[in-house]
């Protein structure tokens, strides 16, 4: 009997096996049966139901426990007969793992030979099969009640047995569509050196299997470097602007803005690990014991802890935790200097404590006011009220970490009272997490994918440029797009000034984009007003035009243009570098010999090629991730912001995981590749600006002071 339960092995038939699993009338039979068709394949029906009708036309009897071994027989001797006949898939309707569970619903026993034989056949996918189609009378089916409960113990010996699965839900078209998706993408895993499993967990966290052979390729062949041309400079694709004009640009905004949805969009995701660094690092490594911190200083020359020691009484955050030490030891003052400080930067990032180094930015004390300490959050909601309002209400949105966002909540309940009674105004303020299945894959050093202990691939965080998912959700015509810790004390007139110019180039620009669109969809095109148009691309958007345009027939030549308008556009503000890492502007050309204006981070750079980091060094502005955006095209359309992208840029990271050395993909940057096809015009603001708190210290910078 053993014998007659055996499964043929997929490798003796060189086929791939899908069974269908699920309950009674849920469409296995109909998709099993669609599947081979479209496959040009064989699929398995069920043998059961043959077997019992016959029993039922002859004797009127019901399946009885006796019954299940002969079906499980009769069953798998059909899949390995077809199993022969297959064209490299094979469809079951059912299998023994179906039959091994129907006997335990019904009977309340499985024989032990059919549930050994079961829980060992194994299939290269299975599709468990929803409840949430119609139920359909026949002969042989219970009733429609307890569909649920059958379900559940459907899923659950799928789970119980560790066999990887993928629920199918939905109309019987949607469902073959479905499959027909995950059968090709399987296909392609398997081909990756892919397992069933690993395919599911892919799956599952909702990431393409195409994105994840793309993210190898990069591992395995590196990212083509940006081709630089020459840096951006003042009127050389920089504006620059007088404040007399951009008071004008401003008023232009203020004029327009009315009838806008406008929406300031915050990335605030991740904890303030890195501001406090140096100092986890000096509690890891001082030895209170043994050293003073000045010891300690000289040894590890440790300049930044000099710094934030030397102006400690100066930090926003310093009385709360000075009360606090003098809580926790009765004689805090009488202390030693040195144990003070110690113990001053130990409770500052105890966990039992402030823990600092594991909150969010936006919510940390940065400036201290006469009648409170404010938070990044409220002064992006004050900047809000003062640039990104219109009709007396504002729209303020955070991207956060699912953690954290209890942290933001909090702190907004208490600073919107106080702010939208100082302005008069409302605020809305909504929040996104970043997009899971934006996640990458981890690898090892030598490119192989990268398994925690249990066997499982890892993923990683996307990174910065996963937020064009976010952005892309946004219901609003105009977009600020501003950094959580550039936030400066005071001078917010002076800031929304500048914002508001910026905005105002940005109405501007797409006002003329949107009337040459509207012109380009009409029925007759005169010549002069191309040349026009040819102009305002070049000289206002700089974008540069290839010389065969010009030989291209009048209907290509609309065409063309119509592609290069109707994109979205963003108003990048521009800061002076004054020697601050990071990104830049340049003129970059593309695969296709394209020139365009870029944000560039010197990760992209082939720094090795003397002529590209002689360009590079050159640069003259810093990029401070000071945006203004339209996001909606000249039909009041929201545009698709995932069609902007350029999906060959992106960064190779290395990280640690559990103490292991691993490589990690970060998505192109959402102000580098992932607006690497926008319109786009840089425009020269102030350094009062860019006030961005990196480190702890930063906040001891006038700007960060009262």
């Amino acid at each position: 009997m053993e014998e007659n339960l055996k499964q043929c092995s997929n490798g003796a038939t060189e086929i791939s096996k899908v069974a269908l699993f699920g309950p009674e009338s849920t469409g296995k039979t109909t998709l099993a049966r669609q599947l081979a068709v479209h496959y040009k394949t064989e699929w398995v029906p069920e043998f059961a139901r043959d077997y019992l009708q016959q029993k039922w036309d002859e004797n009127q009897q019901i399946c009885a426990l006796e019954d299940m071994l002969p079906i499980a027989v009769g069953q798998v001797q059909l899949e390995n007969e077809l199993a022969l006949k297959a064209n490299k898939y094979l469809f079951c309707d059912t299998n023994l793992m179906v039959t091994k569970v129907f006997s335990e619903v019904y009977y309340n026993y499985c024989d032990p030979l059919l549930h050994q034989e079961a829980c060992q056949h194994e299939y290269d996918l299975i599709f468990l099969t929803d409840i949430d189609v119609p139920w359909e009378k026949d002969d042989l089916r219970d009733k429609p009640q307890g569909r649920e409960s059958v379900f559940a113990v459907f899923k659950q010996a799928l789970l119980e047995h560790k066999k990887p699965f993928i629920t199918l839900s939905g109309d019987q078209e949607l469902r073959l569509n479905k499959a027909i998706r995950i059968i090709d993408d399987l296909r392609l895993a398997k081909s990756m050196g892919f397992s069933t499993a690993d395919f599911v967990q892919i799956y599952q966290h909702g990431i393409a299997i195409q994105n994840i052979q793309a993210q190898l390729n990069f591992f395995r062949n590196g990212i083509t470097p940006i081709d630089l041309v020459s840096p951006a400079k003042l009127s050389q694709g920089i504006l620059k602007l007088s404040d007399k004009e951009f008071e004008e640009k401003a008023a232009f905004f203020d004029a327009h803005k009315t009838d806008l949805k406008l929406t300031k969009f915050v990335p605030a995701s991740g904890a303030a690990s890195r501001m406090f660094k140096f100092l986890n690092e000096f509690l890891n490594d001082f030895d209170d014991k043994n050293e003073s911190i000045n010891a300690y200083i000289n040894r590890k020359k440790a300049s930044e802890l000099s710094i934030f020691i030397v102006g400690m009484e100066k930090f926003p955050f310093f009385e709360a935790v000075y009360a606090k030490l003098k809580q926790e030891f009765v004689n805090f003052d009488s202390l030693d200097r040195n144990l003070k400080n110690f113990y001053f930067i130990k409770v500052l990032l105890s966990t039992d404590h402030f823990d600092f180094a594991n909150k969010p930015k936006g919510v940390l004390p940065f400036h201290d006011y006469k009648t409170h300490i404010a938070t990044p959050v409220e002064e992006h909601l004050l900047e809000c009220m003062q640039y990104s309002s219109s009709n007396r209400g504002s729209s303020l949105h955070f991207t956060v970490s699912e953690s954290h966002q209890h942290y933001f909540e909090t702190n907004t309940a208490s600073s919107k009272v106080r702010v939208e009674k100082q302005s008069g105004m409302a605020v809305d303020v909504s929040y996104s997490y970043q997009n899971q299945s934006t996640d990458t894959i981890a690898v090892t050093l030598d490119n192989k994918p990268y398994r925690d202990a249990a066997g499982q691939l890892v993923f990683r965080p996307g990174g910065h440029g996963a937020l064009i998912e976010n952005l892309n959700n946004l219901e609003a015509d105009i977009v600020f797009i501003k950094n959580i810790d550039n936030v400066i004390q005071n001078n917010i007139d002076k800031i929304a000034l500048y914002k508001k110019g910026l905005a105002g180039i940005l109405l501007s620009l797409q006002q003329d984009v949107f009337k040459y669109l509207r012109v380009l969809e009409g029925s007759a095109v005169a010549e002069e007003i191309l040349q026009n148009m040819v102009l305002f691309v070049t000289e206002r958007l700089n974008i540069s035009i290839t010389s065969d345009f010009y030989t291209e027939t009048l209907e290509r030549k609309i065409e063309i243009l119509k592609v290069i308008l109707n994109k979205p556009i963003r108003v990048c503000g521009m800061v002076k570098n004054e020697g601050e890492p990071g990104g830049g502007p340049f003129w970059v050309r593309d695969n296709d010999g394209v020139i365009s204006l870029q944000i560039v981070e010197s990760s992209q750079v082939d720094l090795n090629n003397e002529e590209q980091r002689n360009i590079a060094q050159a640069a003259t502005h810093f990029n401070p991730v000071d945006l203004v955006c339209g996001i909606k095209n000249y039909k009041n359309e929201k545009f698709d912001l995932t069609q902007f992208i350029d999906p060959n840029s992106g960064f190779v990271v290395e990280k640690n995981a559990a103490g292991i050395a691993i490589k990690g993909y970060e998505l192109p940057g959402l102000w580098n590749g992932a607006m690497a096809n926008w319109l786009t015009v840089f425009v020269q603001v102030p350094l009062i600006t860019f006030n961005p708190v990196k480190t702890v210290n930063d906040l001891l910078k006038p700007l960060h002071q009262p």
